[in-house]
């Protein structure tokens, strides 16, 4: 077999369920889907944090976020280097590295050393120019600056993003449209006798949430026959220190239902099932890796609330499952069987080792060293591998989150917050909404989750935020306890 392309789909904040096939009744994503019908979806399926930056990093580095430094989304109005961190809430946040260093061999740069070409298309975000992917081993950069959405300025040209800032296109071009033109560009004049890496990281469905009028309409219609405008949306939830040092509510979404947000996705799905037309029509596509997933959760609680990730609880920048767990498909017709499915967990450093693997390239264990290849379970093996995931987020989320660690050794989660060290423990193949905490129902597996979550941060210096001694409760519900990690 001849080396695979690759086509690496990221999707900005996209939710859990917010396809067709995996769940969604209000959505309509019939191209995506084609990639679950031709290859195979994961059930169980992690970002290696419940924010945008730290994710990305661990898919380029095949390490966890607290192994490169980038723990959190990056800010650059503040300085995320700082000892000082971010005093929003009763802790302050830990310092984090604002940019994926260089000293980090990228799988880009892995897969050019054996001959691929080499392409970034769409949102980087994971720091400023002397960080930007044509140093991180891409030949070519479209689109990929510091920036972690289109701003202001929205999707619709003009746009207010550095990378396209000079783009000459017609007025109100989708950015969404037009990252997909310039990715079938590139197939179309690439070397035909190389193999090639598209690292397809597209802006959507990021804020602000925006899409084509007709669209628009067509989901205000569907909503209307579906008698979702009579249901109840929203619920709120607790105040929450937000970006800004202001109070906000939790408004948690409990329905999909907004109709710009589904005509994003749908002008999403439109644009993937270009790609794949064309890959089909040019005899690439059986040949061609495609996989496709999230950096996050759905954005539930707060800036809108545009998705809802129910059953799953909460969504993007939490610790709970909605925060992190993400749709995932990959397609490779001449070698994954279509219509498979796995449900082994598996998390963002995984794709590095999977994709040399595929690529048939000598595995670097000492860059990868968070990630598995998934390679055998593309080919049908369906033993579990024995092994814990972690997470470690020790920062506020805008959307509600508070900083904490977690471990899954599935079906078990415990999550430790770092507010007041509390610890929740949830069985998520019986309760994937987290709804009963079993931390004193068992005990036993607690203790041992815990001591193996404060080996890990101990063995990873992983960075816990400290008291805020200028905070001010706005409840009576806001009292802090001291938390000691690694007890």
């Amino acid at each position: 077999m001849n080396k695979p392309n690759i086509i690496f789909i990221l999707i900005d904040d996209m939710g859990w369920k917010d396809l067709s096939c995996t769940g969604s009744k209000f959505y309509e994503t019939p191209n995506i889907d084609m990639l679950q019908k031709k290859g195979m979806m994961f059930t169980q399926a992690y970002a290696a944090c419940p924010v945008c930056s730290p994710t990305r990093a661990s898919i380029l580095s095949g390490k966890y976020p607290v192994s490169t430094g980038v723990t959190d989304w990056i800010n650059h109005n503040r300085d995320a280097e700082s000892d000082e961190g971010d005093c929003r809430g009763r802790l302050i946040d830990a310092p984090y590295l604002d940019h994926l260093p260089l000293e980090e061999k990228s799988i880009a740069t892995s897969l050019k050393d054996g001959g691929y070409q080499t392409w970034h298309v769409g949102k980087w975000h994971i720091g400023t120019q002397p960080y930007y992917p044509e140093n991180h081993g891409f030949d070519i950069n479209i689109g990929g600056c510091y920036m972690g959405s289109p701003g202001n300025m929205g999707y619709f040209s003009p746009w207010g993003i550095e990378a396209l800032k000079d783009v000459q296109v017609p007025e109100n071009t989708y950015l969404t449209d037009y990252l997909t033109d310039r990715t079938l560009d590139l197939i179309e004049t690439r070397d035909k006798q190389r193999p090639f890496f598209l690292n397809l990281w597209y802006y959507s469905v990021h804020t602000p949430i925006e899409a084509k009028t007709e669209k628009i309409e067509k989901y205000r219609i569907k909503a209307g026959k579906m008698g979702l405008d009579t249901l109840k949306t929203f619920e709120e939830g607790d105040f929450f220190p937000c970006e800004h040092k202001k109070e906000q509510k939790i408004q948690r979404r409990l329905i999909q239902s907004d109709p710009v947000y589904a005509a994003m996705i749908e002008s999403l799905d439109e644009n993937i099932g270009r790609i794949i037309r064309y890959l089909e029509t040019n005899n690439l596509f059986d040949n061609t890796l495609i996989i496709f997933t999230s950096d996050n959760g759905g954005l539930s609680t707060a800036e809108g609330s545009p998705t809802c990730n129910l059953p799953l609880s909460q969504g993007k920048g939490w610790m709970y499952e909605g925060g992190v767990r993400e749709p995932l498909l990959i397609s490779w017709p001449e070698r994954v069987k279509a219509e498979s499915i796995c449900n082994e967990p598996i998390s963002s450093p995984d794709f590095y080792p999977t994709l040399l693997e595929a690529a048939g390239l000598p595995l670097i264990p000492e860059q990868h060293k968070d990630g598995i290849s998934i390679l055998p379970y593309l080919d049908g093996y369906n033993k579990r591998t024995q092994r814990y995931l972690y997470w470690h987020y020790p920062h506020y989320g805008n959307q509600g989150g508070t900083p904490g660690s977690s471990i899954l050794d599935y079906p078990w989660k415990l999550i430790e917050f770092f507010e007041n060290g509390e610890l929740e423990l949830y069985n998520i193949e019986n309760d994937p909404g987290e709804n009963k905490n079993l931390i004193k129902d068992k005990i036993e597996i607690a203790d041992t989750l815990k001591k193996a979550l404060h080996e890990w941060q101990k063995s990873t210096a992983a960075k816990i935020p400290g008291i805020n001694s200028t905070f001010i409760p706005w409840s009576n519900n806001h009292k802090i306890k001291g938390f000691e990690p690694w007890d």
